[in-house]
């Protein structure tokens, strides 16, 4: 049987394999490359191109593709062979420095919100030497960054990168002015992001129209038993379902991906995997090789990985925890409070940092998670809020209310848990609880920004916090290196902002009706929905903020404006015509056939006996009837939403207006059919129902 140990990473070009395969300077050159963000050299990227191809032959690989995350939110590559022809009719295996470093692939079928024209095809790709090379069904690929030809990125690594950058020289800034800090060169974030999904069987699956074009369901009654009795949350994990984890981390596990927790979440059929922290680049190259294995292995097993945010209605969704933190190139994670807390006066600066990003720039923080699909799942009893708000404890945040007061911390020991049982082991009790309801919530040396969505890219989300944190830590540093009485002007600067931006901070029930009206006091953002959040993105200040770093120019900004708009518009436009198409040719033929079927009864019962009871199939006759026309009515409005969001795109109405329109029209004319539709569906014989139910997919995987 083989271990762990030996398989993983087997299919990773990592730093194990590049030290015994690539010449001792090159190694080091590379590494210096890797580890200190030095230029590459032309001369090193063909020796470790050679290096590369032959370790990707002996391991049976014949192509190799360069790659990268286009703003379609998944990857994508092109394959190319190694083989070159020579004299004789004969080919070799060849593998250029100049094909590992550059790639072209065809630009103009990518999103790019106007970047460039259809015409102007030209863009590049460009490795990444941070985030190592991997063997994938056969195929040599090579983590690549993904631009245009006038240089603005059209992927979400480049952003991911250059703000990735910009947080370490900021954070180096600071961290010289304290003592200690003299081996520390560089800062990286990491990330663990925990990720949701759904399995299905197939069979059932394929039967659902709605699934197969928009992941989700647009119809269906709630099943009898849903997550009422809490009973599938960390259960035990069904046979088939386990050998499908354990296939899982098994193809992980090669591909250097750190999977380590695997449980059931709380909706039937949902579950949960999430891996050890890799730094921010590495990580969100993992997520999304983690959700491309996932359906793949599901489908192997017979199976369909949901990732839709929301693919049942009544029961939770999936999202995306996003575990993030900051540690130096010396190995100190900047977020550990440490041992006493209220005297680290670093660990306190970095918090204010974060705090005072928070509030300032709630709007970006929010608009990095906005998608159509997590529309449904903000704010429900699974998800946080849509409003942007910031859990520390009891402990962090009595620390600050005692500096704002300036008054001495009254610090409390650790208790001891007293459970009542002897023979059970005692352990000391956490300082501070946890708050699921919380969208940004500090758990100990981490935040865990829980409100990014499952389907969804997490660079984003990084690449935004990042952001607006190198920013915070720019300014702490433009203040604190002028400074002549450090001491006291680096307190002042701590109490200053908790005092200007403690009202992000909140401890309590995020799902309280209370907090909406209290969010509204403190002056908090509350966009709903993701045509709400996304016109911010253009906001002076965030776009001051992208420029000043370079992360985004305000071009790529206004570019993925566009996007985004444009996606969440087309989402809603499949899943409208969707819908109609699932009335029309399903759901109302199935509704006259069972009215047919009623009358027909009341006929027969009629003529076999004049004074048979027929109310039961009267009233049923009635209430089919009242539904099949109310379906037909709300299907037409459905219809005519449609064709008036049509007609406003083709007039060449802003993007954001179409989205807009979307939402206020389409979106509510089709809940408005899904509920006629799925209360027929309560009242109509299984076996004339035209799709598998709630019951059927919640619980097809024994």
């Amino acid at each position: 049987m083989e271990q762990v140990s030996e398989i993983f990473g087997e299919n990773v070009f990592n730093e194990t394999v590049m030290k015994a395969r690539l010449p001792k300077e090159t190694y080091k050159q590379l590494m210096k490359t890797i580890q200190g963000g030095e230029k590459l050299d032309a001369s090193v990227a063909t020796v470790v191109a050679n290096a590369m191809k032959d370790w990707a032959v002996e391991k049976g690989a014949t192509h190799y593709t360069h790659w990268f995350q286009p703003l379609t939110g998944i990857t994508a590559e092109k394959h190319d062979s190694f083989i070159e022809p020579v004299d004789g009719g004969r080919v070799i295996m060849e593998f250029s420095g100049k094909e590992l470093v550059q790639g072209e692939p065809d630009a103009s079928s990518f999103p790019s919100g106007g970047i460039r024209a259809t015409f102007e095809a030209r863009g590049y790709t460009a490795w990444d030497p941070t985030s190592y090379a991997f063997i994938k069904d056969g195929t040599l690929c090579i983590p690549t960054a993904f631009c245009s030809y006038t240089g603005e990125a059209l992927d979400k690594k480049t952003p991911l990168l250059r703000s990735m950058q910009a947080i370490s020289k900021q954070a180096v800034r600071v961290l010289k002015l304290f003592e200690g800090n003299e081996a520390v060169t560089s800062v990286k974030t990491t990330v663990g992001p925990e990720q949701e999904y759904f399995l299905v069987d197939k069979s059932v699956y394929d039967k659902r129209e709605d699934l197969i074009y928009t992941g989700r369901t647009l119809y269906g009654a709630k099943a009898p038993k849903g997550q009422e009795l809490e009973d599938h949350y960390f259960g035990m994990i069904k046979p088939r379902v386990q050998e499908f984890m354990k296939d899982l981390n098994r193809e992980l596990w090669k591909l250097g991906i750190l999977a380590k927790t695997e449980h059931n979440e709380v909706a039937p059929a949902q579950h949960e995997l999430a891996p050890i922290f890799s730094t921010t680049n590495i990580a969100c190259d993992h997520n999304q090789l983690t959700m491309e294995m996932m359906r793949k292995i599901a489908s192997k097993h017979g199976m369909v990985c949901l990732l839709h945010e929301k693919p049942f209605a009544g029961v939770n969704g999936s999202g995306k925890h996003n575990n993030w933190s900051i540690s130096t190139n010396t190995g100190k994670n900047l977020l550990d409070p440490g041992a006493t807390p209220e005297s680290n006066a670093q660990f306190l600066l970095f918090l204010c940092a974060v705090i005072k990003a928070v509030d300032e720039y709630q709007d970006l923080l929010r608009i990095s998670v906005a998608s159509a699909g997590n529309d449904h799942r903000l704010g429900a009893n699974e998800a946080p809020p849509a409003i942007i708000s910031m859990f520390l404890g009891d402990e962090l945040s009595g620390i600050l209310d005692s500096i704002e007061k300036g008054v001495p911390y009254g610090k409390h020991e650790k208790e001891k848990m007293q459970i009542g049982v002897t023979v059970l082991p005692e352990f000391s009790k956490d300082t501070t609880d946890r708050n699921r309801t919380s969208p940004f919530a500090f758990t100990g040396n981490k935040f865990e920004f829980r409100m990014l969505g499952s389907n969804e890219s997490i660079a984003c989300a990084n690449v935004f916090l990042n952001t607006v944190v190198a920013e915070e830590l720019s300014q702490f540093a433009d203040v604190l290196e002028k400074s002549s009485n450090f001491k006291n002007d680096l307190h002042e600067l701590i109490l200053k902002t908790i005092k200007e931006h403690k009202r992000i901070i909140f401890n309590g029930n995020g799902y309280d009706d209370s907090w909406v009206k209290e969010a509204e006091k403190r002056g908090l953002y509350n966009l709903k929905s993701t045509p709400e959040a996304l016109p911010h993105i253009l906001d002076e200040k965030n776009v001051k903020v992208f420029e000043k770093f370079g992360v985004y120019s305000k071009v790529e900004l206004e570019s993925r404006f566009e996007i985004h708009n444009e996606n969440y518009s087309k989402i809603i436009n499949i899943e409208a015509e969707t819908m109609l198409e699932m009335a029309r040719k399903d759901i109302l033929p199935c509704a006259s056939k069972y009215a047919t079927s009623l009358a027909s009864t009341i006929g027969l019962k009629k003529a076999a006996c004049g004074e048979c009871d027929t109310s039961y199939e009267s009233e049923m006759l009635g209430k089919v009837s009242a539904l099949t026309a109310d379906i037909y009515k709300k299907s037409s409005e459905l219809d005519k939403a449609v064709s008036e969001a049509k007609d406003l795109t083709s007039s060449g109405a802003a993007s954001d207006k179409v989205a807009m329109f979307y939402r206020e029209k389409v979106f509510a004319a089709m809940g408005q059919l899904r509920a006629s539709a799925d209360a027929l569906e309560v009242i109509t014989p299984k076996e004339l129902w035209p799709f598998p139910s709630y019951g059927d997919l919640l619980y097809s995987v024994r």
